[in-house]
């Protein structure tokens, strides 16, 4: 009996903590992180690196792992993207498609998705796969995390 009880006191815990689809908070915040990366593209499209790095935290607490390299920091990030993209035309048009945001928390989010960058002859086009996690804070939903992965064309 005394087992039973501690396993539906357990589940019941585990239950209270989770946030279901039907929130409305949540549907609220899903739709500001949607916002969020669309606003991304788009200065990424308007070629503009600084407005894109906005949707990060401005934190050391920031981890950009790509490929080969992690960073960490806003300025070690920023420094990282001027580096690979010092010229508009080889940022080329951002996409992303197959996103799917999961709540771990009221104030934590991971997004899962695919990026696609559509770019001129001289540089070839480029599709990968992301993973960030997103924190609330004052100041909104700031990507603390960023994981990117290059497929191999």
């Amino acid at each position: 009996m005394f087992i039973r009880l501690n396993w539906i006191l357990l589940l019941t815990s585990y239950l209270l903590g989770c946030q279901t689809l039907s929130d409305p908070q949540q549907g609220s915040a899903e739709s500001t992180i949607r916002a969020l990366l669309a606003s991304q593209t788009a200065d990424w499209n308007r070629g503009d690196i600084e407005a894109f790095m906005v949707g990060y935290v401005n934190s050391e607490d920031l981890r950009f792992a790509g490929a080969t390299r992690v960073n960490r920091g806003y300025a070690a990030t920023l420094a990282r993207y001027r580096k690979a993209y010092p010229r508009k035309a080889g940022m080329g048009q951002l996409r992303f498609s197959d996103l799917e945001i999961v709540f771990l928390s009221r104030k934590h989010a991971e997004v899962f998705g695919r990026y696609h960058l559509k770019r001129r002859r001289s540089y070839k086009d480029a599709t990968g796969l992301f993973t960030l996690l997103l924190e609330k804070s004052p100041n909104g939903w700031k990507i603390l995390h960023d994981h990117s992965s290059a497929l191999k064309s």
